[in-house]
């Protein structure tokens, strides 16, 4: 198996609500989530980003994968620290050959990094996007998630734009 991302529920809620959840397909090829995050994904609801998210379910761009059997004691532990998308996200990630986690949550990121995970916010695949021609304007992709209600700090969002020359 070739090493594929593997994405937490909400990077892939923020791409899908601007409706750029094929950034992620035309770099890395089909993400791979565990089941708790898919039932985060709410593909039947109707909330901005769901036909999005159900249209890249039902095309293959994104794929649900099962945690290896015995990974519930592992998962119950994580669990008491994060909640169960992440927390079995980053089992995922352990489990199969991936190329790193895709998730923003704080905690989340710190406690895969700690087990040595690669990890990837949503600001990286935007700025990947932007250096590989497939988005003019990580500002404006950046503007586009917070109107639809995704967090990132002043901070973070002045250091995104900074890595893409947006501004000085």
């Amino acid at each position: 198996m070739h090493q594929v991302v593997v994405a937490d529920a909400g990077p892939l809620i923020g791409l899908a609500r601007i409706g750029r959840l094929s950034l992620l397909m035309a770099l890395y090829g089909p993400v791979v989530v565990p089941p708790a995050v898919l039932a985060e994904l709410n593909l039947d609801a109707d909330r901005p980003g769901s036909r999005n998210l159900a249209a890249a379910f039902a095309q293959g761009a994104i794929q649900c994968l099962d945690l290896a059997s015995g990974s519930e004691v592992e998962l119950h532990r994580l669990g008491l620290l994060l909640d169960a998308g992440e927390a079995s996200a980053i089992l995922l990630a352990e489990q199969i050959p991936s190329r790193f986690l895709l998730i923003d949550e704080r905690r989340g990121r710190e406690i895969a990094r700690r087990r040595g995970m690669p990890v990837v916010g949503l600001a990286g695949v935007l700025l990947a996007a932007q250096r590989s021609g497939l988005l003019d304007s990580v500002g404006m992709a950046l503007t586009e998630l917070s109107q639809q209600g995704y967090r990132l700090s002043d901070a973070l969002v002045a250091e995104i734009l900074r890595l893409a020359g947006e501004i000085a």
